[in-house]
């Protein structure tokens, strides 16, 4: 059974990776950054007696990052699978948005990952053993108005795993990139309050087409059994975009120019863009 390290794992993806991690027989450490205020997952391990270990561990801190990585490593003696999961959302138009925003958001969903990965790598090249999965987004692979912060540091981790395969496969270490479509995930119920002043429609439009799809919610269960799979079948192969509307999504996106894509989401009318996405995609959206 293999030794996995998951971060993120307060609630949601990471929660249910570390549960399925756990029931697999795998030995789990799952790191967040307050295990005190999330005592969701110890409840749940204890209650199934799961293998999982609960270490605290903030992926923007360079010692909290090394000082977690060398408790696995000196419990464990060694980390067979990485799943950098932690991950935070930061909606709005760039002319609105600080720049600090911006840099938030990469800070946790970019280097956070950059930090794990380079504590992990010595130790599976050593061995010539490892699997590394990273948790981006469709979002890493098309841009939506609004989104830019988000999208952004999911596009750079995209970039940045495509790069690592090609270093490490030489040391025997996997790299996967799960890109999950909408998942019901606490995440969603932390989006901000759309600005009542502000110039740009993108965003109300993007959280009315979020609710829409919500209404059929995909539980973070199914993100998390396929990572479990990929990591069961040894795979190389290098993206997975998981749910049921992850692969559509993407097909939609490619169907389209880049200038048509453009042109949808600039469209000025509300209707007009909410008529296009029922067509399109058979939504019904509401906008406030």
């Amino acid at each position: 059974m293999a030794i996995a390290l998951v971060t993120g794992t307060s609630t949601g993806i990471g929660f249910a990776t570390a549960v399925a991690f756990g029931r697999a027989g795998h030995e789990v450490y799952a790191t967040m950054r307050r295990p005190d205020r999330a005592p969701e997952l110890a409840s749940t391990a204890a209650k199934d007696k799961l293998p999982i270990k609960i270490l605290p561990m903030d992926v923007d801190d360079d010692a909290s990052v090394v000082n977690a990585i060398a408790q696995v490593l000196a419990g464990g003696g060694r980390i067979d699978v990485l799943v950098n999961n932690a991950g935070i959302d930061l909606k709005g138009p760039i002319e609105e948005l600080p720049v600090a925003e911006f840099r938030r958001v990469m800070e946790t969903n970019y280097f956070g990952a950059l930090r794990c990965i380079q504590g992990v790598v010595p130790e599976m090249r050593a061995r010539r053993s490892g699997h590394i999965i990273n948790v981006t987004s469709v979002a890493g692979r098309l841009s939506l108005a609004s989104q830019a912060p988000y999208a952004a540091s999911k596009w750079a981790l995209e970039a940045a795993s495509e790069a690592l395969a090609q270093e490490v496969k030489l040391f025997g270490i996997h790299v996967s990139i799960v890109e999950p479509g909408l998942i019901a995930t606490p995440i969603l119920d932390k989006r901000r309050e759309v600005p009542a002043n502000t110039r740009y429609p993108q965003e109300r439009r993007l959280n009315a087409l979020f609710n829409a799809s919500l209404k059929q919610p995909i539980s973070p269960f199914l993100v998390a059994d396929k990572i479990v799979e990929i990591v069961k079948y040894e795979t190389w192969k290098l993206r997975h975009p998981v749910g049921p509307d992850a692969e559509p999504i993407l097909a939609y996106r490619a169907s389209m120019t880049d200038e048509q894509w453009v042109d949808l989401h600039s469209l000025k009318s509300d209707q007009e863009w909410a008529a296009v996405i029922k067509r399109d995609l058979g939504l019904e959206v509401v906008l406030p």
